[in-house]
């Protein structure tokens, strides 16, 4: 374990405090050049065993396993958007048919407010109307928005490869970097943190993939036995927008209702959808998300919702998914540090005996 200097309380607290605003200041300000870095990490330790084997095994050349491991890794993921964009065009010959079901369930919605809320159709589409015109005055910023949006992801995907051929060829490097930072006696603790960082990345991101190949799997039954089209696609889109804490399930779902209109506009079929979507949810955070997410990286749940919504405010989408792999990382560095013990207590997952004070009572001479 690495000792630290001793401070008072109120000192330590104040240290505390001041670096993690320090942190969270500069990812701020920065989250564009340090966001594609730490997605980058994550991927390079994911593939750390690819790499070790092709270098160890196969006495690959550093710089020839690196390359391999990476183009597998693109490999796999240009393959599943092959397949997207296959039955996406797919889909799109449809669009007529989705025109006509979505008219169709409209006008249903219409005459149900009407029925129901007493208000006329030609109110409503004067309400539409009014929303329409000021989403077209905003239509420009948001279009640019957009186009920036595009972009930043485009050289994303240009730099996170490179970031991770980097990771990979100087990781060796890195190492002996930070064991230079620290004194020769908290090596052994350096390389206990290093190793459990490996350990729970992994474990991590291999239970995001078992999560997203079981939400995908369940999802595409379901659709199946209602009668969607396309549920294969759908699931899989499903499982892969899941990924994405809160918000990923929601554009899923939206997605599934507009692929429904290519057979039917029923409302038993969009309700089935609804069902269907709740059903797996269920299913993922009460059994999926305990036993295969939160098992790996022993984060609790309040420390995890905290991590999300402050990562999706500092840096969006990646934010929110880098938030719970940083989280581990923290907890493994405050676990092995003795001042920090606490906070790396705060964030575990256990759950504790009934806790006693132990008061010592002062005898006092009458």
């Amino acid at each position: 374990m690495i000792h630290s200097v001793k401070l008072p309380f109120y000192a330590k607290l104040a240290c505390v405090l001041i670096s993690l605003i320090s942190f969270a200041y500069i990812f701020c300000i920065a989250k564009d050049v340090i966001t594609p870095v730490l997605m980058a990490f994550l991927f390079a330790v994911l593939l750390l065993p690819v790499f070790t084997f092709f270098n160890t095994k196969l006495k690959f050349p550093r710089h020839l396993a690196a390359i391999i491991c990476v183009l597998l890794f693109a490999a796999f993921i240009i393959g599943i958007l092959v397949f997207i964009s296959y039955e996406v065009t797919d889909m799109a010959n449809d669009f007529e048919t989705i025109k006509k079901n979505a008219n169709a369930f409209i006008s249903d919605l219409h005459r149900f407010i009407k029925e129901n809320f007493n208000i006329s159709i030609g109110e409503q589409k004067k309400y539409l109307d009014n929303v329409t015109k000021d989403s077209v005055k905003n239509g420009n910023a948001t279009i640019g928005s957009a186009l920036i949006s595009i972009t930043d992801l485009l050289v994303d995907c240009t730099i996170i490869p490179i970031y991770t051929f980097l990771f990979l060829i100087y990781k060796d490097h890195f190492i002996l970097f930070l064991a230079k930072l620290i004194n020769k006696e908290n090596h052994a603790a350096l390389k206990d943190i290093l190793s459990q960082i490996k350990v729970s990345i992994n474990n991590y991101i291999v239970g995001l993939l078992i999560e997203m190949t079981t939400v995908a799997v369940l999802t595409s039954l379901g659709l199946w036995i209602i009668g969607i089209k396309y549920f294969i696609l759908l699931g899989l889109i499903t499982g892969i927008l899941n990924l994405i804490p809160y918000i990923g399930i929601l554009i899923a779902g939206i997605i599934t209702v507009l692929a429904s209109l290519t057979g039917s506009g029923e409302t038993s079929i969009i309700l089935g959808i609804l069902i269907v979507n709740v059903i797996v949810q269920l299913i993922d955070n009460n059994l999926l998300v305990p036993l295969i997410i939160n098992s790996k990286v022993e984060i609790n749940a309040f420390v995890s919702i905290m991590g999300i919504i402050v990562g999706g405010a500092a840096a969006g989408v990646s934010g929110m998914f880098l938030a719970i792999p940083l989280l581990a990382m923290l907890k493994i560095i405050f676990d092995r540090i003795e001042s920090m013990e606490a906070w790396g207590y705060l964030m575990g997952n256990h759950v504790p005996r009934k806790f006693t004070w132990r008061v010592r009572r002062v005898k006092t001479e009458s």
